[in-house]
């Protein structure tokens, strides 16, 4: 199953810069979309599902035009839900979960931590929700998680590491819970392939970061250890245009 994840920081937006173009020539069978931006009465049926796909919407129900994660699929999953059981962690549209014969798949926008100390122990919280359930659910199947962590894992995951060690997104305390995440048995699935730095998923608007590639790697693909050898490939798509976050991929045999 090819598998690509994408936070297009507002769908609408990406919709007049070629978005329905790049998805009929993607080749995936799910598509994962971060950061839409958008409430259901903007959004028309055609547009839900475009090329072909069938589509699967979590709005963000209190604050509008904010948050909000779509699937867009081909391969129909066996069954899907909506946020993260734990309900302090639920409204803001950021979990879809769809679950397949050989897994369960999570697409995932985790909160930004950068606003204020409350907002990063939500982070915090959020991500230890998410552990929790996932390993719940993997003492039945695997588990495929993509989509937006907001953070920079390694010092090579991001350019200027020294100018950002107490910026939010590059913090040690965040930086511990993807070590302890790894720990648990979860696989960067694009290190399996590139161990080397230069490889963003994420660049500023401002001081032409992308053109000078100065950018952050905060987007993957993780699998549970248990699906690892049947990890084709993994890639990052930076010359896709259209947001200020680039496609990345999975491909599972």
């Amino acid at each position: 199953m090819r598998i690509i994840s994408w936070n297009v920081n507002g769908y609408r937006a990406v919709l007049q810069k070629g978005f329905a173009d790049w998805l009929a020539a993607c080749g995936a069978d799910v598509v994962m979309l971060q950061e839409t931006k958008a409430e259901p009465e903007q959004i028309g049926e055609a547009e839900r599902g475009p090329a072909g796909y069938e589509g699967l919407w979590n709005w963000s129900k209190g604050k509008k035009g904010y948050s909000g994660t779509a699937c867009l699929y081909k391969v129909e999953p066996l069954a899907h839900s909506f946020g993260l059981d734990d309900p302090r962690y639920r409204g803001e549209g950021r979990v879809i979960h769809l679950e397949y014969p050989d897994f369960h798949l999570f697409n995932i926008y985790f909160p930004n931590g950068q606003k204020d100390e409350g907002r990063l122990g939500y982070k915090l919280g959020f991500y230890e929700a998410f552990l929790t359930q996932a390993q719940e659910l993997r003492k039945h199947k695997p588990i495929v998680v993509g989509g937006d962590f907001n953070t920079a894992h390694t010092e090579i995951d991001l350019k200027n590491p020294k100018a950002n060690e107490k910026t939010s997104g590059f913090l040690p305390v965040e930086r511990a819970w993807l070590d302890r995440f790894v720990a648990h048995g979860y696989v960067d699935t694009f290190r399996l392939f590139e161990p080397g730095p230069g490889h963003y998923s994420w660049w500023s608007y401002r001081f032409n970061a992308r053109k000078n590639n100065a950018g952050w790697r905060i987007d993957y693909f993780f699998v549970s250890e248990e699906l690892k050898d049947r990890v084709k490939r993994a890639w990052i798509e930076p010359d896709v245009q259209g947001s200020d976050h680039c496609p990345v991929g999975v491909e599972i045999v």
